[in-house]
């Protein structure tokens, strides 16, 4: 029994992840997932803030379903995100400047994220609080995990390098000057150059639409062996 318990239990964390992820799956979230990955800390920030946001008010609708009148459950539930939206932007702006900076109104957008409000309705509303907080976990976490992949290979084609300075941390960079050389007989010959277009916003669409097709493909291969 307490196998059953525990195998449901990943099952409803792992299905943000994979099976439901909801960039690369059910295609959620795109208004922020275009904008912001633009660089590695903005992936991993908003996902971190998003993911806070997500498991708060997926434990407050949880907790409070058998009170919420159902005529005003929608205004109910925005206000409940719209208060840790609230929270997760001061404590940005205190402790996260450049990131408060970078991230800018998409924080304040995340009150009426599809995501968050997606899964306070049609999960937490009619579930318990554990179930709920594992949605929310793995609904946030294939969040996260999807738009840092988007804002690594957005970063790393365009700029040919990580930023971190203006976190303390320091500057990855794949090449000095922001191309990549093949050095042969000693003479050195560039074979890329940073390609720009990449951190502007038509390359969050090419990146987006590279990686849909590569899980359409490895779909249908997937389809193709399970019906040998």
């Amino acid at each position: 029994m307490a196998d059953i318990k525990t195998n449901n239990s990943f099952k409803e964390f792992a299905k943000g992840i994979f099976k439901e992820n909801p960039v690369f799956v059910i295609l959620l979230g795109l208004c922020p997932t275009l904008a912001v990955t633009t660089s590695v800390a903005n992936g991993i920030g908003m996902g971190i803030a998003a993911t806070f946001v997500l498991l708060c008010s997926n434990i407050l609708v949880s907790s409070l379903r058998n009170f919420i009148p159902e005529k005003i459950r929608i205004p109910s539930y925005i206000v409940i995100i719209a208060s840790f939206v609230t929270i997760v932007d001061l404590l940005l702006q205190a402790y996260l400047p450049p990131l408060a900076k970078s991230l800018g109104v998409f924080v304040q957008l995340l009150v009426v994220n599809c995501i968050i409000l997606g899964r306070a309705e049609a999960f937490a509303s009619k579930n318990n609080i554990v179930n709920s907080i594992l949605d929310a976990l793995g609904m946030g976490l294939g969040f996260t995990i999807a738009i840092t992949l988007i804002s690594l290979i957005r970063e790393v084609i365009g700029t040919c390098g990580i930023d971190f300075r203006d976190y303390g941390a320091q500057n990855i960079l794949l090449s000095q000057d922001g191309s990549f050389y093949l050095e042969i007989f000693g003479k050195k010959i560039e074979v890329f150059k940073g390609a720009l277009v990449f951190i502007a916003p038509g390359g969050a669409f090419i990146v987006v639409g590279v990686i849909l097709a590569a899980i359409n493909y490895l779909k249908i291969l997937q389809s193709k062996k399970d019906k040998k």
